[in-house]
């Protein structure tokens, strides 16, 4: 029953160029991923899947393998993260011969991850048998209040029904802390996001989605104030 951690990081990011690496309170963004997983002692095996020379030395640099790198096709804007995943597994079963039940894949710009989660995830996806664990947050304003807004300005919401409904009544809904999924391989039926998933919930300090450079300036800011009060 061998555990995988798998850490995706393609060298064509868009948004914010060459994110994946990018310096983050004075090292490569990507080695908090790959400190916290190997601090956590949960993994037979830490590899960043890349398609980039600069990106596989700084992970062999900071303890991670890459065996092997991720095909042109799974480094497109397309390529989903199922798919690179299975591709790994794929890679892992024909060139070394070596399967993994629990797959754990963490993304590379997560630098708010702590193993303290990785291992409440795996122990979750265990004791409860699901196919899938991630960790999720609540949203900072009900979904049930909010609406659209057209062309030219207007607005219509999208649950009208709770147009005068109290806030404090409406049931929280949350979403993706977009940090890590971890996945019981021996459950997984041709790749599809899988319906036997569970979660735990993290605070809003403790997740930052970084897909532009104001969420890594507020990702900054709520790593230096938990470092702060750890110390």
């Amino acid at each position: 029953m061998k555990s995988l951690c798998i850490i995706p990081a393609r060298g064509g990011s868009k948004r914010i160029p060459r994110k994946n690496i990018r310096n983050f309170y004075g090292e490569p963004v990507i080695s908090y991923s790959i400190k916290v997983a190997l601090k956590s002692g949960l993994f037979d095996e830490v590899m960043v899947s890349t398609d980039d020379d600069e990106i596989a030395q700084i992970a062999l640099t900071y303890g991670a393998k890459v065996p092997f790198k991720r095909s042109q096709r799974n480094a497109s804007d397309h390529a989903t993260t199922m798919e690179v995943i299975e591709e790994v597994l794929e890679d892992y079963k024909r060139l070394e011969n070596v399967n993994f039940q629990y797959v754990c894949c963490i993304y590379p710009a997560a630098p708010l991850i702590q193993d303290v989660h990785l291992k409440l995830g795996l122990e979750q996806l265990k004791s409860e048998a699901y196919t899938c664990v991630f960790p999720s947050v609540v949203f900072s304003s009900s979904i049930w209040r909010s609406y659209g807004v057209d062309d030219n300005g207007g607005l219509s919401m999208f649950w009208p029904e709770h147009r005068d409904t109290r806030t404090q009544d409406l049931k929280e809904a949350y979403h993706d802390a977009g940090q890590w999924y971890w996945f019981d391989t021996e459950k997984i039926v041709n790749w599809d996001w899988p319906n036997n998933t569970g979660t735990i919930i993290l605070s809003e300090m403790e997740v930052q989605d970084i897909d532009n450079p104001s969420d890594w300036r507020m990702a900054e800011m709520k790593f230096d104030l938990n470092r702060n009060q750890a110390e």
